[in-house]
């Protein structure tokens, strides 16, 4: 079996982010918008496999946020996404994204075991509670009130069925299973590579508690440490180290002016300014991955990624970012780009020596 490409030598893991969804994570009506369809998909990610990229790490979305282009209504599911993509790629980890509440743990199993063979270890699971009402009322599902309780249960059972040759009776607050098997187990020992997108206090903590690596976001660089610093002794009050990621869209081009005035053009003049205000509304009333004042500070952010801290100019520059949010703590980066296929093999060209150069890579 392989080791899983989160636990290689590289001190700055990097990955590719939302390309199973439409937009990315932009949400622009510029033409060359990512369409995520899937002969696309399939390009990123062997153009992120043969160029050393770490991960590649899908969205979970049932609904979309309207505006004219309905944006990320359309998106591939998880399981079957990254099964695909696992026989059509050699060194990339390829991550799930369930919504706990909506997939049950003895599928999630299954679906992950298989995976992870597919790939010979190379399967990653992000475990995310969701915070969208309108997407779980599609499923008839309320949004649970505690959903990092059932989020740890949830794991728990998928961690004891790898583990156990007899069929498992499991009585809990949120699941009860009589005589339960899931054959094979994962190729991963007790489970694949685990990690929880949160910026409140109950994932944190959920992730600190269960997960090998957390997501979050951050608004400055100068202000990124405390995130990592915070998730730190978390973990460390549950006798755990956790790696701490974050996500970065990228505009990546030969001068600095270029950079900025694509950015303008698709996150400012042809933002799709009606799915911009939904997504943000959404996020503000029910979601805590954000600082409150990005909300107000930030609007470029949202339409250009979602929120996500901007690499925005010359490779030297968003290198020297980069090395920059590495040196607050940060393990890795998750990556997102107007157009995938169109926008990475440059970053990969001309940034990746720079950070090998800098000692972040060493391939």
């Amino acid at each position: 079996m392989k080791t899983h490409p989160l636990k290689g030598p590289n001190r700055l893991k990097l990955g590719v982010f939302s390309a199973n969804a439409d937009g990315g994570l932009a949400i622009t009506d510029v033409p060359e918008r990512w369409t995520a369809g899937w002969q696309d998909n399939l390009t990123a990610a062997q153009i992120a496999d043969r160029a050393g990229l770490e991960f590649f790490l899908p969205i979970a979305r049932w609904r979309g946020f309207g505006g004219k282009n309905r944006v990320r209504e359309w998106s591939f599911e998880t399981f079957t996404w990254a099964a695909a993509l696992s026989a059509a790629t050699d060194r990339i980890g390829l991550f799930m994204t369930v919504h706990v509440p909506l997939v049950h743990p003895l599928y999630a199993a299954k679906s992950l075991a298989t995976v992870d063979h597919i790939s010979q270890g190379r399967a990653g699971l992000n475990i995310v509670c969701g915070w969208n009402p309108k997407e779980f009322g599609m499923f008839g599902v309320p949004l649970v009130e505690k959903g990092y309780d059932q989020a740890a249960e949830w794991l728990e059972i998928v961690e004891r069925l790898y583990a156990s040759d007899e069929p498992l009776d499991y009585a809990g607050t949120y699941y009860n299973l009589e005589e339960a098997v899931s054959r094979p187990a994962s190729l991963q020992a007790p489970r694949p590579v685990t990690m929880n997108a949160a910026f409140g206090g109950p994932g944190r903590d959920f992730a600190a508690g269960h997960c090998d690596y957390l997501f979050t976001t951050f608004t400055e660089i100068a202000e990124a440490g405390k995130h990592v610093a915070d998730i730190g002794e978390r973990a460390e009050k549950n006798g755990r180290q956790v790696g701490v990621y974050t996500v970065c869209h990228v505009v990546c081009r030969e001068t600095q002016a270029e950079a900025e005035d694509y950015y303008t053009r698709y996150a400012v003049a042809m933002a799709d300014h009606a799915a911009v205000e939904q997504h943000m509304a959404g996020k503000k009333e029910f979601s805590q991955s954000h600082d409150r004042d990005a909300y107000d500070r930030y609007r470029q952010r949202f339409a250009g990624g979602a929120g996500s801290y901007p690499l925005i100019g010359t490779p030297q520059r968003i290198a020297d970012e980069m090395i920059a949010i590495a040196e607050q703590g940060y393990a890795g980066i998750a990556l997102s780009f107007v157009n995938y296929t169109q926008e990475l093999p440059y970053f990969c060209d001309r940034v990746l020596p720079l950070l090998k150069k800098a000692g972040l890579r060493v391939e």
